[in-house]
């Protein structure tokens, strides 16, 4: 069973999740550090705790996903897992961080591409790969069926959505992506967004103003 940690972290107020199985392996979700005392504070959370980092996935390439691409691979000897539809927006981020005034470290290119109904397995626990764009081109969430939750990325936010006006990025995918991808989950599945608080699926369908259940009621 996953434990679940995350840190808010860098000018973005960006969620980097770490998953942690019960024999102290991890998976890193878009490791968004980017202030040294960020980056203290994960790498000494990672050795008070005994861990061993096996993965490290983004569910996007946008910058404040991947500040620390290249801390967590450089430390821990793990390659990157990316959607290789995602590959445009990472070549570009280093253009991206100068353009917003955020220069950082550039990120390892992805050891390995992850595609839709992949299973990202650490031991005893599984995670799903759901190919979810719109927000970018190749954004992926990742849904655990026998805990019941989904680290969806910027895709879906308590009752507000990715944005859609970036490079590669699509409303109308978008909105696609979280009908047909996250909205036939079950109510009880927990989201985990990139920004902000969790939220549920049975929530999000209720109460979403720019992604209703029934398009019909958009803004209603």
């Amino acid at each position: 069973m996953f434990e679940i940690k995350y840190f808010t972290v860098n000018p973005l107020q960006e969620n980097t999740y770490v998953l942690i199985n019960g024999k102290k392996e991890c998976i890193i979700i878009d490791p968004g550090f980017y202030y040294q005392n960020e980056r203290e504070e994960f790498l000494q959370f990672i050795r008070d705790n005994g861990l061993t980092v096996a993965r490290l996935l983004n569910t996007h390439c946008h910058l404040d996903h991947i500040f620390a691409n290249n801390l967590v691979a450089k430390t821990f000897g793990v390659g990157l897992e990316i959607h290789r539809k995602d590959q445009v927006v990472l070549d570009r981020s280093p253009q991206s961080g100068l353009m917003y005034n955020l220069p950082f470290e550039p990120s390892p290119m992805p050891k390995s591409y992850l595609e839709e109904g992949d299973k990202v397995v650490l031991g005893d626990d599984v995670l799903e790969v759901l190919l979810t764009p719109g927000h970018s081109p190749g954004s992926i969430s990742f849904y655990c069926a026998a805990q019941q939750f989904v680290i969806a990325g910027d895709v879906l936010f308590r009752q507000s959505v990715g944005r859609s006006d970036f490079p590669g990025g699509n409303f109308e995918t978008l909105a696609r992506s979280i009908r047909e991808k996250l909205y036939t989950l079950p109510d009880e599945v927990v989201v985990y967004p990139g920004h902000g608080p969790s939220t549920t699926i049975g929530f999000e369908k209720a109460h979403n103003p720019f992604v209703p259940e029934d398009p019909s009621t958009r803004f209603a």
